[in-house]
């Protein structure tokens, strides 16, 4: 049987649907990850992030039921964002290009998501009460891997023999250290990683510090 126009009509209401909700998802969670990184969890309200966002609060609760839902939701979206690059380390390729390419995509993040990764930082510093169980479960099976990987290399003579794990912090530390302590940096220097100069400057100083020791 062919479709009808109303069925046409219903399923073109449904993909209407669908983007309006993505859009406002989309809303919500920028206005949340704001409202997070200046108020922290406790600070925060559904009100405020229902102002930022442009919406009433009962529109708001449509899509999320609760501030808890949606400051999950918001870590989960900052914990794929920031584990991606992880991810992609490759042990086939050319180890001094994957950990540039590595430190660069961090960096960039610090540029691109400053405030998730203050709500990051504000979470992990609080005991991360929320994201420990992912913390134990997936991100130490991620940094289990790519240590290995690192280590395949150090094996194969293509960098120096360190401590796979601790090299990882350095470059989490390092990186995002331009986001969550932009303020600090902004008094010392009087520029950001926004001042495209000063960003080409943190990724060619900032890469050259740690892979310097690596490769010999």
């Amino acid at each position: 049987m062919l479709p009808t126009d109303r069925d046409a009509q219903a399923l073109d209401n449904k993909a209407k649907k669908t983007r309006i909700q993505a859009i406002n998802e989309k809303k919500i969670m920028e206005a949340a990850t704001e409202v997070f990184a200046h108020y922290g969890y406790r600070g925060a309200t559904l009100d405020q992030i229902a102002s930022k966002a442009d919406m009433s609060k009962p529109n708001l609760l449509y899509y999320f039921n609760s501030k808890d839902a949606l400051y999950r939701h918001v870590l989960r979206r900052i914990y794929d964002i920031w584990l991606e690059p992880l991810r992609g380390l490759d042990v086939g390729q050319d180890p001094e290009k994957e950990l540039s390419h590595y430190i660069d995509q961090k960096i960039e993040h610090s540029r691109r998501y400053p405030l998730a990764s203050k709500v990051w930082a504000n979470e992990i510093i609080g005991g991360a009460p929320v994201l420990k169980p992912l913390l134990e479960t997936d991100l130490q099976a991620t940094v289990k891997r790519k240590s290995r990987v690192l280590r395949t290399w150090m094996r194969q003579g293509k960098i120096s023999r360190f401590d796979a794990e601790h090299f990882l912090f350095m470059i989490w530390t390092t990186t995002q250290h331009y986001a969550d302590f932009s303020a600090q940096i902004a008094c010392v220097t009087h520029k950001t990683i926004e001042d495209e100069r000063f960003y080409m400057q943190v990724k060619k100083n900032v890469k050259k510090i740690l892979l310097h020791g690596i490769f010999e």
